[in-house]
């Protein structure tokens, strides 16, 4: 796409603004650095730093969340943002990318420390004007929970933000009674189902790796079993796929039977890892190696590299990761005729559902609460109208014709709930996207390569810029 703009540039003898223009869309923005000190329980002092980059402002707010690791440092912090904005761009959500960073191990943190960590970073971010219901809007992230976006939201309301009735929606991700909105917690989850069944229920794309359409019949091998690989998990079992591999950094376990995740789920809630879990084998080797259907990728960034890619024993790769995939991997897939999902796509569940509760919290209504009840009023009247019409057709002599609605129909007729509203927006938005990404790789013959997820975010946002310009 980058070739074709300066081919287009080129031939209005404009190309030096197109490549301003691309060089604009690849330069992070702005960059926040903080440091600032922590007592601890123990009455010791530390400092802790911390950073916010916002990739992109072509579209207001920016949006990203807020990750907590001990290794995490600026660059990464750029990069995950401007992959942000390809993310929203990809699923058609108006934000632009950022991304928070603390260096800290909240494993070695108490929660009053991390409470404080959290408000105070949000403080500090407040007074920069890093956030804000139209500035800069928080999410979690690895590592951070809902209490901590809870702590950000009371955080924002109670100081620079509490004259601002949508104060609120400057993060997403809360629990429920904080502005939250239902189907948030494991959207990522489900994002990475509907991604993964718009590839397989593609009679094309399947022809092309060798597998039969549909879910029935496959397995599936999952690396991290986090939020996103538990909710993943839950997910693909209920659709047919059996789990027949799960790898954690202290382990991993394997059934060539299949594991049920609630099983597993109750296991390592009991047992804070999922080593030793009675009903699968404890496995040795490399969890991205073993054979299986679909392998997804759900815990950190550059996992499939050249040296394994060639080992690689699955026939789809889903991203549920942000960045699992290292380029010189995702080449020797290609050649191997491996369909590779991209994160940008696949695990995008989270922001798109994140949009949704930022538009709950400005709009300060949960989505049915003014239609419910006349939705389900008038799914009855229809049932009754329905009667009444053979009744008088057929004569009310043979007595009354009762209407039995089926129980798909029986269960809409009482109306959606948040939770339907939220999923149906999910599986209808990643579903579109999908349909852009297949398009774009059919324009320029791509066969498998879905990289084209980024042409498609690359297009909108230069056609962004390209159309809306620049204040000076």
């Amino acid at each position: 796409m980058v070739e074709a703009e300066a081919a287009a540039g080129a031939r209005w003898g404009e190309l030096p603004w197109v490549r301003g223009l691309l060089e604009t869309i690849r330069r992070c923005s702005h960059v926040l650095e903080l440091s600032f000190p922590l007592r601890r329980d123990s009455g010791a002092w530390e400092v802790v730093r911390g950073w916010r980059a916002q990739h992109s402002q072509h579209r207001l707010p920016c949006k990203g969340g807020v990750h907590f690791s001990s290794s995490v440092g600026v660059d990464e912090v750029k990069a995950l943002a401007a992959l942000m904005t390809y993310k929203c761009a990809v699923v058609d959500v108006p934000f632009g990318g950022a991304m928070t960073g603390v260096r800290i191990d909240p494993r070695k943190y108490s929660e009053h420390e991390l409470e404080k960590i959290t408000r105070h970073f949000t403080v500090e971010m407040a007074k920069k004007g890093f956030i804000g219901p139209g500035i800069d809007v928080l999410a979690p992230d690895v590592s951070t929970r809902e209490q901590e976006m809870s702590w950000i939201a009371d955080t924002y309301t109670h100081t620079l933000g509490y004259r601002d009735i949508n104060a609120q929606a400057c993060v997403t991700g809360k629990p429920i009674s904080q502005g939250g909105i239902h189907g948030r917690h494991s959207a990522t989850g489900r994002g990475v189902l509907h991604g993964i069944e718009n590839y397989i229920t593609n009679t094309d794309y399947m022809d092309c790796i060798g597998l039969s359409p549909g879910f029935p019949g496959k397995t599936f091998v999952l690396q991290g079993f986090g939020k996103v690989g538990l909710h993943t998990m839950k997910y693909l079992h209920d659709y047919g796929p059996h789990c027949i591999c799960v790898g954690e950094t202290d382990g991993a376990i394997y059934n060539p039977g299949g594991i049920d995740p609630k099983e597993l789920e109750d296991y390592q809630q009991g047992h804070g890892t999922i080593v030793g879990f009675p009903k699968a084998e404890p496995y040795d080797g490399s969890v991205l190696e073993v054979p299986c259907d679909i392998l997804i990728p759900a815990a950190i960034e550059k996992q499939l590299t050249r040296e394994n890619a060639p080992w690689v024993q699955a026939k789809i790769i889903a991203e549920a990761a942000n960045g699992p995939t290292t380029p010189a991997a995702h080449e020797i897939f290609l050649q191997r005729n491996i369909l590779v999902i991209l994160d940008v796509y696949v695990n995008a569940g989270g922001v798109t559902v994140s949009f949704f509760e930022w538009l709950r919290n400005l709009n300060h209504v949960s989505y049915g609460r003014l239609s419910f009840k006349y939705e389900r009023e008038s799914s009855y009247h229809l049932l009754q109208s329905v009667q009444h019409s053979l009744e008088q057709w057929f004569g009310k002599a043979r007595g009354e014709i009762p209407i039995i609605p089926s129980p798909e129909f029986q269960a809409r007729v009482t109306g959606a709930s948040e939770k339907d509203i939220v999923y149906s927006g999910l599986a209808y938005t990643m579903e579109q996207s999908a349909k852009q990404i297949m398009t774009m790789a059919a324009r320029y013959n791509l066969g498998l390569d879905q990289r084209t997820g980024y042409l498609c975010a690359l297009e909108k946002v230069f056609t962004v810029y390209n159309e809306a310009g620049f204040t000076y």
